[in-house]
């Protein structure tokens, strides 16, 4: 069982302070922004490092040598971002449309086709022992996992739930791509509707591979224990950099 104390305690210590001042709100979102989508974008493997991430997402700028659809996805990235934010601000709820719209920002332009439809052929994970199920039965396990989250989003701690919910998403695999950034995008949903702040899954080698691990854990071996663990870690460092910016 997961102890969640600490997490509570500075979460607590965040809801003190609120509101929070504007500058600070301005501040961290525009840092959150460019962070949040180099490093889902990275996770996946694009190129294009933070400070071009930045040049591209503030100044409209691209960057020489790199392929469109690394632009592309550092564009697509932040206006999942404005919509997640715009849903959470207007208290809608996590469910089916949002995730379909959501995985279509992710993929339009590149790839229209297959952006916000779920998978027609079945898949295998590069890396990984698990295989998802067949695509006859995507929309079944995805109505599934949402009556699993309407059933859990009272029980259960957010983080626990964020967590949870990013897991059984990648599980199911409903997409021929974009599955990894819909799944975070969605995890943060849910930590964004508790008023949390977005966790950061790094790209940096040593957590990305633990990233992978700790899913594949929880595919293979039905221990989801070590991924909660290293999301809720991730939740704490959001709430440590909020709370110095606003304290």
């Amino acid at each position: 069982m997961m102890n969640f104390s600490h997490i509570n305690k500075l979460k607590n210590e965040l809801d003190q302070l609120r509101p929070l001042p504007p500058e600070a709100i301005k501040n961290l979102s525009e840092v959150y922004r460019v962070e949040w989508t180099y490093h889902s974008n990275a996770i996946e493997g694009n190129t294009l490092s933070l400070n071009e991430t930045k040049i591209v997402l503030e100044e409209g700028l691209t960057i020489g040598g790199k392929r469109l659809r690394e632009h592309l996805e550092v564009i697509n990235h932040s206006e999942a971002i404005d919509f997640v934010t715009e849903y959470v601000s207007q208290n809608q709820p996590v469910n089916e449309n949002a995730l379909r719209k959501i995985h279509y920002l992710i993929l339009k332009n590149i790839d229209n086709k297959n952006a916000g439809a779920y998978r027609q052929v079945n898949v295998r994970i590069s890396g990984s022992e698990h295989k998802p199920p067949h695509f006859l039965q995507v929309q079944n396990e995805i109505e599934k996992l949402f009556t699993w989250y309407e059933e859990k989003k009272g029980l259960l701690h957010p983080v626990e739930l964020a967590a949870f919910f990013h897991f059984r998403f990648v599980y199911i695999h409903p997409f021929s791509d974009g599955n990894g950034r819909t799944a975070r995008l969605l995890m943060n949903f849910i930590l964004m509707n508790n008023g949390y702040p977005p966790a950061i899954v790094k790209a940096e080698d040593k957590q990305r591979a633990r990233y992978y691990k700790t899913l594949e854990m929880a595919s293979v071996d039905q221990n989801a224990e070590p991924f909660i663990g290293l999301i809720s870690e991730c939740a704490e460092d959001s709430l440590n950099d909020y709370l110095n910016t606003v304290r």
